[in-house]
């Protein structure tokens, strides 16, 4: 099978790439390496017997119609997207036409190239708005009612989704995503705490806590989220997908795991919350288990530690 993957380079994008190729399949990348990083992509352009194909092209582009055309593919997993919520806020009009007009290209050339699927990442953390605690795990029979742009977008990016499907036969499903961790993860942006925390504690910093730590998150392994896709390549069409744990965890939760995993013993140090910030979230994955066969396989500790482990490696590479 040959499957197209925007934002191939990214964090998310490219291990599932790497599982991609490591099925056989076929593989064209899309990305425009703003935030991805071609060595994310070393191991799956260093293979030999891997068909791979990278395209450095931005999917706002109208080039970007007539390259999925050409290269026409049976499935597309479109990842590339504007993943900030502040930059949302900020700067509404960016974020629409990324993700937005970004994704009409997309499924316009989707629709030229008579691909048959689209999987789609969208956000299990922004879609449904603030939802009340007594809702949690939240499924995806939850009103979607997002409280900024960037939820906005995703939530029409699915609409547009729907209108292909009925317009021109093109499936979808779309994986509301919640927050997922992992090597490759960018420490720099706003839901790459993980990561955040992975490198201070390797540095023997602190780690800065944001509010007093309560607030919490749904933390689902990169790998199992890769799982997701690659099963709603063939399964769960039409649907919207919590891919999560179900399993809410504090930040304070969250470090001492990685903490004692790293073996540093350093209380964090604790900063004034950050406006805007949901207290609690967590996604119910029952529909993921019916209609993908899905459902998380790794626990934090395990997966904080693979992600200490990735980091040291970075870090060792490069003294």
């Amino acid at each position: 099978m040959r499957v197209l993957v925007t934002g191939g380079a990214g964090f998310i994008g490219s291990n599932l790439v790497d599982r991609l190729l490591a099925e056989g399949h076929a593989v064209d990348v899309v990305d425009d390496l703003s935030s991805g990083k071609l060595s994310n992509l070393a191991d799956a352009r260093s293979g030999a017997e891997h068909e791979l194909s990278f395209h450095q092209i931005d999917i706002c582009d109208p080039a970007v119609v007539e390259l999925i055309e050409r290269r026409a593919p049976e499935v597309i997993c479109h990842l590339a997207a504007q993943i900030d919520v502040r930059v949302s806020v900020a700067d509404p009009l960016l974020d629409a036409r990324i993700n937005i007009v970004g994704t009409l290209n997309v499924l316009e050339g989707a629709r030229r190239a008579g691909t048959s699927k689209m999987v789609f990442a969208s956000s299990g953390g922004t879609i449904y708005g603030d939802v009340d605690a007594s809702d949690l795990p939240v499924s995806e029979s939850h009103p979607q009612v997002p409280l900024s742009p960037y939820g906005v977008s995703k939530k029409a990016a699915v609409d547009y989704m729907h209108a292909y499907r009925e317009l021109h036969d093109l499936e979808y499903t779309a994986l509301a995503l919640a927050n997922v961790y992992g090597p490759r993860q960018d420490p720099h942006g706003e839901a790459g705490v993980v990561a955040i925390f992975a490198g201070r504690l390797l540095e023997g910093e602190r780690c800065r806590i944001y509010g007093d730590g309560a607030q919490t998150r749904d933390y689902v392994f990169v790998d199992d989220v890769v799982d997701a896709f690659v099963r709603a390549t063939g399964r769960g069409s039409g649907l919207t997908v919590n891919i999560g744990t179900g399993v809410e965890t504090s930040v304070n939760e969250l470090h001492a795991t990685m903490a004692a995993s790293a073996g540093v013993d350093a209380d964090p140090e604790y900063a004034p919350a950050r406006a805007g910030e949901l207290a609690r979230s967590a996604l119910d994955a029952g529909r993921a288990r019916i209609h993908l066969g899905w459902e998380p396989f790794t626990d934090l500790p395990t997966g904080t530690a693979a992600v200490l482990e990735w980091f040291a490696n970075q870090r060792a590479t490069e003294a």
